[in-house]
């Protein structure tokens, strides 16, 4: 499952992987600009992905992670909603993994700089899809699930996401760094 957040309406997009076979099982979006406060929309947000998750039992969510920009209070809204989303999904005991924007574009359509139009297309070329050109957030969740399927795919990149997962399939800690490399033994002066 894919999430891209926002504080206005979020998209989600949801994938079954069947050998090599890719389809999109659901895609939309969370409507939230009606909402009446910052607060009622963060328990939306929580309500709304719980709900996906237990109606799709995905086996791992990705979100898209908040990009920095100069507007410091939407980043902070940008963030909560994020966090919110990933509370949900921690909740019901499903992996995170996150994106950055540029790489999620990149993986798609082989550009970082990519406009959700583009990255909207090639979904329609690659998976099928229908989409509404006027309610892209959708295919920009969509987007964020296939982005990691690509990196989980991969033999070449281990997917950011739940260290617990990073450090048993990689051995990635300083301990077994260290275990693995004993001539490498940094020493200090005193």
């Amino acid at each position: 499952m894919g999430i891209d957040p926002g504080t206005n309406r979020m998209g989600y997009g949801v994938l079954e992987v069947r050998g090599n076979s890719l389809s999109c099982i659901v895609m939309g979006d969370i409507e939230l600009g009606r909402l009446p406060d910052a607060y009622a929309k963060l328990h939306h947000i929580f309500e709304r992905v719980s709900a996906l998750i237990e109606e799709y039992a995905p086996d791992e969510v990705a979100l898209e992670s908040p990009f920095f920009g100069e507007n410091v209070q939407s980043m902070l809204k940008l963030g909560r909603a994020q966090g919110v989303a990933m509370a949900a999904a921690l909740h019901k005991e499903v992996p995170v993994f996150e994106y950055a924007p540029r790489r999620i574009k990149q993986s798609v359509t082989g550009a970082g700089g990519a406009a959700k139009e583009q990255v909207a297309a090639m979904l329609k070329s690659m998976l099928g899809i229908e989409y509404n050109p006027k309610r892209l957030d959708a295919t920009d969740g969509l987007a964020v699930a296939l982005c990691h399927y690509f990196v989980a795919a991969s033999p070449l990149s281990a997917a950011p996401g739940p260290a617990k997962s990073r450090r048993k399939s990689s051995g990635s800690t300083w301990e077994e760094f260290v275990a693995r490399n004993p001539e490498r033994e940094v020493k200090t002066k005193k």
